[in-house]
């Protein structure tokens, strides 16, 4: 390989890498102002879609209407450009509109990375465009070297590298970069590697100046050796497919997200095994050919497609009518390392077959920048489809389903030229899909009596009724999650069930705290209002909840705040937020209920978040930390916090309870007041310290070494082990709830 050869490598490959490097990392300091919701990084997605069209657009542009120079020096004027606005956001202070969530990403995000991500977007089809030139001339070339005619890298392998950059980028960032340094720690890191990407355009750039041609914007020679095409204008249908095929990817790259994040499990950091999906997709189909057995490559002629299109065709069918069963048949409880792989593996599939058949449709180098450009299009289309218009047209997460009959009709489209037998299978199953997860979808709302959607995600209450009981149990579903429960019989309504019951720890907290006197409690996170039923006569209890859709249900499904004796008051909006712009609330009692959910809000878990809440507490006043999580092992990470602030910490784990609605929880109770934590000493059960851990703060976090690897084995759901006798049946009148609705612990 020449060094200009290896320049345009190191440039691509190194732009796609910070491109997907500052990805992670932007968003990490948007998901804290935000509420940690898993749809600030969907929204993220749209943004980044968005920004990689107008990249696109701007490539297309200066390679299309302006000479060789001029490009070169826009080109190194917009990297000037990008090295001061990273220079000038090292440390930006940023604050979030939660009343319009998405149009906060977006100018945030522009005011962060806007510059630096378009630029660096732009880059890979500005590069192959001056890439394509040289190497059709070389090609044409009638004295090139021998040896070195035939020795060139075609363009469309650098469209590979740069995905295996960005695949890269992805991998490296959770694994090596987040657990290892802070936010500025790695600002930096990334600067220096922008620098160092910045010099090699900018030598590449130097070339083009002193090459003695300004060549024409769009060159007018033809290629016809080995695999390029002629140069001929690409046919409507083809550019309807390249935008079509690209939002298909993208769509199902964002809906599978959404529905492995918040219907499967809430794990931290599970948002980038799609991704690495989605661009391994691209690597493989845009460097295909070499690598593959010369069979594969044969032509079927009575189907007439190659054995590996149809190898590809074939696992996308299959793949199709496994998600259209699973969505089917989705009250089934699957194990967790089934059933993330099984979902990951499909879209592998699906992207796979979508992006072969852009790079079967590609064009000659001369219009590589429009078709990049349509790609961008369509990635865009698919994300905002997810991003924006599904949350606000749809009551529920559909636009998977609406994803996987989108594919049946794109699988339908790029076999319609091979004939009835293909299009006739097709339609077939393109109509089976619509039907079955269309009947999917209709059963599945019966047993909701309300299902809301907004930005921070689907909202659902479920009401049970059991024969012989009178009475009935509301429950609030978020995702997987559930966020309260109410047994509707004159002996139970007003009792604190699932997590907040009265053994718990932050029942321990609001029962022990203040003996003979009101009290005042402070709670981060609404859900059903189940800790209002603590409320006694002269009590204030403040709620702090960012989604409005928890307050309208919790008030109009749900008694437990109507019916307290404590005086309610609700506060919307992100809490800490709230609490820093509020005088000190003195209060006895501070419940920070937020990390069960489909993300981890860490803002509310650091040395900052800590010294906020003591700022708001009363001479010995309690913070009781809701832990329970499936996932991480946060224990230690309260343990921390609570021994550098000289705290004391007391953890309080129970179990489930069935016949009275109470869930296994486990909570962090911290205090100044030993008195207290004597008293609970009992109940206590004590924290093992994590070795290396690293205190978190606002600048650095990180989930990964919280992980808990290994998770529990399920329960048997109303079971008793064969070595031990039953359990003796209660009465009726106290419900039952199932085990198989319990949440993760």
């Amino acid at each position: 390989m020449s060094p200009l050869n290896l320049l345009f490598a190191i440039a691509i490959f190194l732009g796609s890498f910070l491109l997907f490097l500052v990805e992670p990392m932007a968003a990490k300091r948007l998901v804290p102002l935000l509420g940690g919701s898993a749809a600030v990084w969907t929204t993220c997605l749209v943004f980044f879609q968005s920004a990689l069209l107008l990249g696109y657009l701007c490539a297309h542009w200066l390679a299309t209407r302006l000479r060789a120079r001029v490009q070169a020096v826009v080109f190194t004027a917009l990297l000037a450009g990008c090295l001061a606005q990273a220079v000038f956001n090292l440390r930006p202070e940023l604050r979030a509109s939660v009343t319009e969530p998405i149009l906060s990403v977006f100018q945030l995000l522009t005011t962060l990375i806007g510059l630096p991500f378009v630029v660096l977007s732009a880059t890979n089809p500005l590069l192959q465009a001056w890439y394509a030139r040289g190497f059709t001339r070389k090609l044409e070339s009638s004295d090139a070297p021998a040896g070195e005619s035939s020795a060139p890298t075609p363009p469309y392998r650098l469209f590979a590298l740069s995905n295996f950059g960005s695949l890269l980028a992805l991998i490296v960032y959770p694994s090596l970069v987040e657990p290892r340094f802070s936010l500025r720690e790695q600002s930096l890191i990334w600067l220096w590697g922008f620098v160092v990407f910045a010099a090699a355009c900018g030598g590449i750039a130097l070339l083009k100046l002193r090459s003695g041609r300004d060549q024409e914007p769009i060159p007018r020679t033809v290629s016809t050796v080995g695999a390029m095409q002629a140069d001929i204008r690409p046919a409507q249908s083809d550019r309807a497919l390249w935008l079509l095929l690209s939002a298909c990817g993208s769509l199902m790259l964002c809906a599978m997200t959404n529905h492995i994040s918040q219907n499967i499990a809430a794990i931290p950091l599970l948002w980038i095994v799609p991704l690495i999906m989605y661009l391994l997709s691209f690597v493989i189909a845009f460097s295909r050919g070499a690598w593959l057995p010369k069979i594969l490559r044969l032509r079927i002629p009575v189907l007439g497609v190659s054995i590996a299109r149809m190898s590809v065709l074939g696992f996308t069918g299959v793949a199709l009518g496994s998600l259209v069963f699973m969505l089917d048949d989705a009250r089934e409880e699957i194990p967790l390392m089934l059933s993330v792989p099984f979902f990951c593996g499909t879209l592998f599939v699906i992207c796979l077959f979508c992006h072969a058949e852009l790079h079967r449709l590609r064009p000659s180098p001369e219009h590589a920048t429009s078709f990049y450009l349509l790609i961008a299009a369509g990635g865009a289309l698919g994300s905002v489809f997810v991003g924006v218009a599904a949350p606000l047209v749809f009551s529920a997460g559909y636009e998977l389903a609406c994803g996987l009959v989108f594919t049946a009709l794109m699988v339908l489209a790029v076999t319609w030229r091979h004939g009835w037998a293909w299009r006739l299978f097709w339609l077939a199953a393109s109509a089976a899909v619509a039907v079955t997860l269309g009947l999917s979808i209709h059963r599945a709302g019966k047993d909701n009596i309300l299902q809301m959607r907004n930005f921070y995600g689907t909202l659902h209450v479920t009401e049970e009724r059991e024969a012989g009981f009178e009475g009935f149990t509301r429950t609030l579903i978020h995702g997987t999650i559930q966020h309260g429960t109410q047994i509707f019989s004159d002996e139970l309504r007003t009792t604190p069930t699932s997590y907040y019951a009265h053994d718990s720890g932050v029942g321990l907290a609001l029962d022990l705290c203040c003996k003979g006197r009101s009290r005042r409690v402070g709670v981060i996170g609404l859900g059903a209002g189940t800790l209002a039923a603590y409320g006694r006569k002269g009590d204030v209890f403040r709620f702090y909840d960012i989604n409005p859709l928890v307050e309208r249900i919790a008030h109009n499904l749900f008694t437990y705040l109507r019916e307290s004796k404590a005086a309610i008051e609700i506060i919307p909006g992100d809490a800490r937020l709230s609490l820093a712009g509020e005088p000190p609330q003195a209060y006895d009692v501070l419940v920070v209920d937020a990390f069960s959910g489909d993300a981890i809000p860490v803002h509310l878990l650091t040395s900052q978040a800590l010294e906020l809440y003591q700022r708001h507490m009363s001479p010995g006043g309690i913070i009781a930390f809701h832990v329970s999580n499936k996932f991480l092992d946060l224990q230690p990470v309260v343990l921390q916090q609570a021994q550098k602030a000289g705290l004391e910490a007391a953890f309080i784990a129970t179990e489930d309870n069935d016949d009275l609605g109470e869930y296994a929880a486990d909570w962090v109770l911290v205090s100044a007041n030993k008195a207290f934590i004597k008293e609970v000493a009992g109940a206590a059960t004590p924290i093992v310290a994590k070795p290396g851990l690293r205190l978190w703060t606002d600048d650095y976090n990180s989930v990964l070494p919280l992980l808990k690897w290994r998770l529990p084995p399920k329960e048997e759901a109303d079971e008793a082990p064969e070595d031990k006798p039953a359990p003796k049946e209660l009465p009726k009148q106290k419900s039952k709830i199932p085990k198989k609705s319990a949440p993760p612990r």
